[in-house]
């Protein structure tokens, strides 16, 4: 099989338990990339995106941010694609037991307070948001009617199981509500996914069909994709659906395992 690009998921797949690049990692990719142009792939905002590509020296080649919904290429806008606003303020008032929703638009992240969640994404991504309510955003993106390319929701596992029930029956077809735990929905919007992102990929930017695309995931968000690439590769702590549908599994995320079977695969020393 010949791989001409290699697409990656970060959280859960590429990350230590420090929620770093390891060293053996970076050197995996560093090596590659005379090789090969590596996309990273995430949910993540582009700004949480960049320190990452700039670690493996990569900042000069794509980023596929949001699942999807903000495709940039050379910096620039490629693709975009949002909730829409008045959609916006109907999950709003549907947030009866106060939950955290932190609102993501290109680099801007309001979260509502300064909390324990919102501590934790500032942990896990190094980004700090601006500290906003959702009603003072909206106002704020009122007159421009501007989307958010993601929400997350983040709450106790009752009250965030009660929020996606009424997401689910009242928004479904126009939402994908991605759960990676029992405390979170990512909430982004239905027409987009990591798949159609390297789809537009693969064909306006590298002219490949996805049978020459490796790609490494953990997540449900990493389904689509890593069954309809020529390669997917699961983490060996991801999802028991995404290994089902990848087509090996590989070593665990915090024990370097995209870094040892890249350095297998291509014999990298």
């Amino acid at each position: 099989m010949e791989i001409k690009l290699i697409c990656s998921d970060i959280d859960g797949t590429l990350l230590n338990a420090e929620r770093e690049l390891s060293n053996k990692t970076i050197s995996a990719f560093q090596n590659l990339k005379a090789k090969l142009p590596i996309v990273l792939i995430s949910s993540r905002m582009p700004s949480a995106m960049k320190h990452l590509q700039a670690e493996i020296g990569i900042s000069d080649l794509p980023i596929i941010a949001y699942n999807g919904g903000l495709i940039l290429v050379d910096g620039e806008e490629k693709q975009s694609t949002c909730i829409e606003f008045d959609l916006l303020k109907a999950i709003s008032k549907l947030n009866t037991d106060n939950l955290h929703l932190s609102f993501y638009n290109k680099d801007d992240w309001f979260a509502p307070q300064m909390d324990t969640w919102t501590e934790r994404e500032i942990n896990n991504t190094k980004v700090n948001p601006e500290i906003k309510s959702n009603a003072e955003v909206l106002d704020l993106w009122s007159a421009s009617k501007t989307g958010a390319h993601k929400i997350m929701c983040m709450g106790d596992a009752d009250s965030v199981e009660k929020i996606y029930s009424k997401l689910q029956n009242e928004f479904g077809q126009f939402l994908h509500l991605y759960r990676s735990k029992p405390t979170y929905i990512e909430i982004a919007p239905k027409q987009i996914s990591k798949l159609s992102a390297i789809q537009f990929l693969a064909k306006e930017k590298y002219n490949l069909t996805l049978d020459k695309i490796m790609g490494f995931g953990d997540n449900y968000n990493d389904i689509e994709m890593l069954k309809s690439i020529g390669l997917g590769l699961a983490v060996a702590n991801a999802k028991p659906e995404v290994k089902q549908v990848a087509h090996q599994t590989i070593g665990y995320a915090k024990e370097d395992g995209v870094a040892d079977f890249l350095n297998s695969h291509f014999n990298f020393k």
